[in-house]
């Protein structure tokens, strides 16, 4: 498997949501949701390799899934892991 591949499995899809915007626009930091064995030097080398551009640092949260109630029924929403990518000065990515 290539460099690239790997890449594109350690990166799921970016979150867009209102918080992650403010912090695209106040702090430089993009979020991403990948594979809860992913560490931060893999996500690192990821979205250097994806997107061209330099990681200054990244946060990294395991987010619990939610319990869900439907009728009778309960279940619970998957685990998963968010990455907050802060890049260098000057550095973009276009998501959109």
């Amino acid at each position: 498997m290539s460099q690239l591949e790997q890449a594109y499995q350690v990166i799921k899809k970016p979150v867009v949501t209102e918080k992650a915007t403010d912090q695209q626009a106040a702090r430089n930091a993009y979020t991403f949701r990948v594979p809860l064995a992913a560490n931060k030097v893999e996500i690192r080398n990821a979205v250097e390799k994806l997107f061209d551009v330099k990681v200054e640092s990244v946060n990294t949260l395991r987010v619990i899934g939610k319990v869900k109630v439907r009728g009778r029924s309960i279940g619970r929403a998957q685990n998963w892991k968010k990455a907050m990518v802060a890049l260098a000065d000057g550095q973009t990515i276009d998501i959109f």
